[in-house]
């Protein structure tokens, strides 16, 4: 772990520079995830700003800087700056008056600390001056990042009844990061599992399809699982399903395919579509979500020894799901394109066959054989044409 930002490249862009120009190096921090990735020496993609300047200011400053911005929070105090090389959000200090779990009133503040509080864990909650990269740390969120330990600014039940999906992140930022287990987050994430219920099913579906999407979250699984959180936002796993995730990664990791958090997802279910259909439902998942989940849930409807006909049948995609959830090795289909069919039904009336029904019912038949036969050339398929016309 690094103890400075001097060696992240992502300090050193050109937008940053800008930005800060524009604001005032004085006016400014860095904070949250990419400082903590910087310190991990972990690649960074997103940049966030905190200001001591109001939404308004920020604005002004920046297009007088040539810099377009767009208030995409604006009722929460952001406004992202549009930079060369990446989006900014940039917030004002705030601090939370009210909340209820889902939402919160706030109001700008002038305080780094003050903001500080009001973030959820101690490694998300470090600031780092644009010029000297110099980081300010209230809660102790270096020692604990060195720590990989994961930890609620303040009480963990207070943090958890203001939003009540930080319940989430603790499991996936201790799938991240943590090492070290901190028993106070466990104790209340547990305690607190039924205020989920409360949350917006698309909060909770991106939030659990993050988890799934790092490198290897089974044992945070099992832990919410074990203690009664994972039952709550997703009733159908039970402990079976959680073994089949485990199974599931190490097949990915052995195979060297990449985490894809929705097949992780169909694991954790039983393999069933009309369970599927209903968990995409609940999590309103989107048309291209659902479907991969509801043909991952057909995984057992298939010929092992026909990996081929399957890719072709249901898609290179879909096919990989299904043999790695089945525990087959899918590496044979990993970079293999579908061929095209070569027959048209213009061929078949050509052959005198009239146009209709019949010429949909020779076309089919011929792919059929053709799968079967796999994937001959035009030549055969040409001969196949002519016995099926007979």
């Amino acid at each position: 772990m690094n103890h400075t930002l001097e060696h992240a490249d992502w300090t050193k862009r050109a937008g940053l520079a800008a930005l800060t120009r524009a604001l005032g190096a004085e006016n400014i921090r860095w904070v949250g995830g990419a400082v903590r990735d910087g310190l991990l020496g972990v690649a960074v993609h997103d940049v966030d700003c905190a200001t001591v300047l109001v939404p308004e200011t920020v604005i002004e400053r920046c297009a007088a800087a040539g810099i377009r911005t767009v208030p995409t929070g604006i009722e929460h105090g952001t406004v992202t700056a549009l930079l060369e090389d990446g989006p900014v959000e940039v917030t004002t200090l705030r601090h939370d008056v009210s909340t209820d779990g889902r939402r919160a009133t706030i109001r700008y503040a002038s305080d780094w600390q003050e903001d500080a509080a009001r973030r959820d864990f101690t490694i998300n909650a470090l600031y780092a001056h644009p010029l000297t990269l110099e980081i300010d740390d209230f809660f102790g969120g270096f020692d604990d990042l060195r720590a990989r330990r994961v930890r609620f600014i303040g009480e963990p039940r207070e943090r958890i009844a203001e939003d009540h999906l930080r319940i989430l992140r603790y499991y996936r930022f201790q799938a991240r990061f943590g090492a070290e287990l901190d028993e106070a987050a466990e104790n209340a994430c547990a305690e607190m599992a039924a205020t989920l219920k409360g949350l917006s099913r698309e909060r909770i579906a991106n939030e659990l399809l993050a988890l799934l999407a790092l490198p290897d979250p089974h044992r945070t699984v099992e832990r919410m699982q074990r203690r009664s959180v994972l039952g709550v936002i997703l009733p159908e796993a039970c402990t079976v399903h959680v073994a089949a995730l485990a199974r599931l990664i190490a097949a990915e990791r052995n195979q060297g395919f990449a985490p894809e958090p929705l097949r992780r997802l169909a694991a954790l279910l039983p393999p069933s579509p009309d369970v599927a259909e209903t968990v995409a439902a609940r999590l309103r998942l989107s048309k291209a979500q659902r479907a991969r989940i509801v043909n991952a849930a057909e995984r057992a409807d298939h010929d092992a020894d026909r990996i081929h006909a399957l890719a072709y049948r249901t898609g290179t995609h879909f096919a990989i799901d299904r043999l790695l959830l089945s525990g087959e090795d899918a590496r044979p289909i990993a970079a293999w394109e579908p061929p095209v069919f070569p027959l048209k039904g213009g061929e078949i009336v050509a052959q005198g066959v009239a146009a209709g029904p019949q010429v949909a019912k020779i076309l089919q038949s011929v792919e059929r054989r053709w799968i079967a036969e796999d994937f001959p050339d035009a030549a055969r398929v040409r001969q196949i044409l002519a016995e099926e016309i007979g």
